[in-house]
């Protein structure tokens, strides 16, 4: 019984900044790993950031490399990421994700594959101009 809500989307232009949150909810005690994912129309959808709860690491898909920080609180039970120096490819819906449950669904380094994630919120639309 776990709810991840999403918020935080919007509009801008070029080269400005969003930070998306996914509050949690439910039963999160057991949580491996969260990250967020995107997908834009006609595309798959992709990881585009992930920390592994387990040691606190963080990962990143090359293209928001410098650009986005994933980061957790805790004692909010939210997620959070920043997102800087946007362009058009970022362009997507937005979902937040997370792997719970007594063992741990990940078998990749990174934590950005969709298929390890077994609870995702609604979504948040990011929209960048130029």
């Amino acid at each position: 019984q776990v709810q991840l809500v999403e918020s935080g989307g919007g509009s801008v232009q070029a080269g400005g900044s969003l930070r998306l949150s996914c509050a949690a909810s439910g039963y999160t005690y057991s949580t491996h790993c969260m990250g967020w994912f995107r997908q834009a129309p006609g595309k798959e959808r992709e990881g585009v950031a992930a920390v592994i709860d387990s040691d606190g690491s963080t990962n990143y898909a090359d293209s928001v490399k410098g650009r986005f920080t994933i980061s957790k609180d805790n004692a909010k039970n939210t997620l959070y990421l920043q997102m800087n120096s946007l362009k058009p490819e970022d362009t997507a819906m937005y979902y937040c994700a997370a792997d719970i449950g007594l063992i741990s669904r990940r078998y990749s380094e990174t934590g950005l594959i969709p298929d390890e994630y077994n609870y995702w919120g609604q979504g948040t639309q990011v929209t960048v101009s130029s």
